[in-house]
């Protein structure tokens, strides 16, 4: 009789109960709208001062952007319609000032009394799968964390890795001289990225993965390569700027998948690691046994209160190094050979300048490096012309005054 009664009643209320959720899903969308044309509202007052390209109310200007590469031109023309800097809109209400002209870029990098903080916000670096690691960490932390990885990139340490990343290199030249034979094309940046990625596991992290000669159906490159998309992706869609959207998302379930794997790869390296290392309790004994890697120094990094790095930022920097040190690296050397392809004249002459400092070695070493001149030159124009990171991006604390008279709010 109890049971039957309970039933009437959860009957009877049921109805209400769909009228309630429903009242309450507009409610939260009109909450959501109308702070979504609040901000909008205060960021166009913001950006007041600073024409810009036409941009859709709801998805900005991310519809422009037809990644077929095109957009870079696309910047530039826009950089030629609007000296100095132009607002970019990401959706309905997030905005950035783009800044292109060196007078412009002079102002903020030579203020003084101002500080910035990094654009990625807390949600932003879980999208972006690093963490809290020293590309994204601000305050004390950020400089607690630089001092104890500083030791990390000190000329010794960096002496023995030369012949190591020559091993990786010479795997790469090995895959490359079976296309040449066969008058294949390839794909450059797909190799260089494999053979950057090949260095920094055995440099850093003492791990030979043999992920050049395993290729495309290495779990982790994969991840990475899926992870990068899907990033992208979320920045240009304005809906999958909601974290509940995009975890809903098919979107969201294959990054979370990508995101899963590139985890458990990089929680296997530490693991290896922790375990040979399991009978050493000092430092000095590492040292004298190999060549110390940046695991090493993250294992044993302590700071004035003996207190070393956490779990988490153990696993937050480890993520950090793989995921954007290898892809960027890896960048910077595909345009540095595009440019001598473009330019056969200057790669004659690096070619002849390398045989000479080699004298008849296969491998370049150390202490050669500062008898190639000419190629040190060329790299670093390559650099100059198609840097890997192209822009940095900061939300300042305090206004700024450009110096034509133009103002930015604190905030933007």
């Amino acid at each position: 009789m109890q049971l039957t009664e309970a039933l009437l009643k959860y009957q009877l209320a049921w109805p209400h109960m769909h009228y309630f959720l429903a009242v309450l899903c507009l409610v939260a969308a009109v909450y959501k709208l109308t702070f979504i044309l609040l901000k909008r509202k205060s960021v166009l007052k913001s950006f007041d001062a600073f024409p810009g390209p036409p941009a859709h109310l709801l998805f900005g200007n991310v519809l422009e952007f037809k990644q077929d590469g095109t957009d870079f031109f696309k910047l530039l023309k826009w950089a030629e319609s609007y000296p100095y800097a132009f607002p970019m809109w990401f959706g309905p209400s997030i905005c950035v000032l783009n800044i292109h002209h060196p007078d412009y870029i002079k102002t903020i990098l030579a203020s003084t009394g101002l500080t910035f903080n990094i654009l990625l916000t807390r949600s932003h670096c879980a999208s972006f799968s690093l963490g809290n690691g020293l590309l994204v960490s601000e305050g004390q932390k950020w400089f607690r964390h630089r001092r104890l990885l500083t030791p990390g990139f000190h000329y010794d340490v960096l002496k023995p890795y030369v012949k190591l990343m020559s091993d990786s290199a010479k795997t790469m030249l090995d895959k490359w001289e079976r296309y040449a034979n066969s008058k294949e094309t390839l794909e450059l940046f797909e190799h260089v990225s494999l053979m950057t990625l090949d260095s920094i596991l055995k440099c850093a992290f003492s791990c030979n993965s043999n992920c050049q000669t395993e290729g495309g159906t290495n779990a982790y490159i994969k991840a990475v390569y899926e992870l990068t998309n899907l990033i992208n992706l979320r920045m240009r869609m304005f809906p999958y700027h909601s974290d509940l959207i995009f975890h809903l998302s098919p979107h969201g379930f294959r990054y979370r998948k990508a995101y899963k794997v590139a985890h458990s790869h990089t929680d296997e390296v530490i693991k290896r690691r922790k375990e040979a290392l399991k009978e050493e309790t000092e430092l000095g004994r590492i040292q004298a046994k190999r060549y110390l890697d940046f695991l090493d120094i993250l294992l044993f990094a302590r700071d004035e209160n003996q207190q070393g790095l956490s779990d988490e930022d153990l696993q937050a920097e480890v993520d950090t190094f793989m995921f954007e040190g290898h892809d960027t690296t890896a960048s910077g050397i595909s345009f540095i050979l595009y440019c001598l392809a473009c330019h056969p004249e200057h790669q004659k002459l690096c070619r002849d300048e390398i045989c000479e400092a080699l004298q008849g070695k296969d491998t370049m070493e150390w202490w050669d490096l500062n008898k190639i001149p000419y190629t040190t030159m060329c790299i670093k124009e390559s650099l100059r012309l198609y840097p890997p990171v192209p822009g940095i991006s900061r939300q300042i604390t305090k206004p700024i005054t450009f110096f034509d008279g133009r103002t930015l709010p604190a905030g933007q």
